[in-house]
């Protein structure tokens, strides 16, 4: 379990998703099942629905891939998806044939993969070069006998938005890189903050965090006592992680630092041991713990899958 999760001994194991970058076949990442013998509708697809939720599919079935492809149902206004770079994206699909779902990670969390043909697949690929985050796009493909229609989400990898102000000076101060990888230096000589402090370092546009989501992060944490990294998504082959916020599964910095944040906010928190891992057996027990936390997304958890994931594996720090 990653070092950002409370431990809680003898307690059932928490609803926490850890999101693993995928390699897909040259096909749509969806698995599908044999097909039955009938004869297949040629009727266009129909997709609505809002971004954050699962599209809503129309269509006659049986479905015919008659000419297999990809359309913008909507285009992104953030950055552009270039090669090799992260991507992080939602996606539905189903099989034409009677409508059964074949993925939908609405249910759980996002997918993370790379912007390579390896990753995602050649048609996957080539649907996404040169869009944009926020887009929505419908991809048709037949694979196996199966009419697949697939609806993707491109999310965010990093934070966007206004900047926030800049901390004060016996606040930790943090520094980006070209991909949004924070450098989190604590201020020498200055004790650490005895309440949890809370600061937006960048406001993002999109929905508020609230109780009971699957939020996606990136973050970094460091130890005031001597500025040493704990815990980082960002590095190579690392995804970001999914986990429920608000319910007491986090420590409790998290439950109170980042709810009603926006998606696409980046948040320092400063969390004290009392709001962190006190009275735990985590080395990071009589630690204060800075955290840099990009919001990605979040959305509610269908009920259908609470407790089928296990937990991030932990990283000791």
């Amino acid at each position: 379990m990653s070092s950002w999760l409370r431990v809680i001994v003898g307690a059932l194991a928490a609803t926490t998703v850890a999101v693993t970058t995928a390699c897909a076949p040259a096909s749509l990442p969806v698995e599908v099942g044999p097909a039955p013998t009938s004869t297949a509708s040629q009727a266009p697809l129909q997709v609505t629905g809002t971004s954050g939720a699962p599209p809503t599919l129309e269509y006659e079935k049986p479905f015919a891939v008659v000419q297999p492809g990809s359309r913008t149902v909507w285009p992104g206004t953030g950055d552009v998806l270039e090669r090799d770079d992260p991507v992080l994206l939602n996606l539905y699909a189903q099989d034409g044939r009677d409508g059964t779902e074949l993925q939908n990670t609405f249910r759980t969390a996002p997918a993370a993969y790379t912007m390579t043909e390896k990753s995602l697949g050649s048609h996957l690929f080539e649907s996404l070069e040169g869009e944009r985050v926020g887009a929505r796009l419908t991809l048709m493909e037949e694979q196996d006998g199966v009419p697949v229609l697939l609806v993707v989400d491109v999310l965010p990898v990093r934070a966007s938005g206004v900047a926030g102000e800049a901390p004060g000076k016996d606040l930790p101060q943090v520094s980006l890189d070209d991909l949004g990888a924070p450098t989190i230096r604590v201020p020498r000589g200055v004790e650490p903050p005895s309440e949890l402090v809370v600061h937006p370092l960048i406001r993002g546009s999109g929905q508020q965090v609230r109780a009971g989501q699957i939020l996606t992060v990136e973050f970094t944490a460091v130890r005031w006592s001597d500025g040493g990294v704990v815990d980082t998504t960002w590095t190579e082959d690392t995804p970001p992680q999914s986990a429920e916020i608000g319910i007491g599964r986090l420590v409790e910095g998290w439950d109170q630092g980042l709810l009603e944040q926006t998606v696409g906010s980046q948040v320092m928190l400063v969390v004290p041991p009392q709001d962190g891992h006190a009275n735990t057996k985590s080395q990071l027990a009589g630690e204060t713990v800075v955290y840099v936390v990009d919001i990605l997304d979040a959305h509610k958890l269908d009920p259908r899958e609470a407790g089928v994931e296990e937990e991030p594996e932990k990283k000791e720090g």
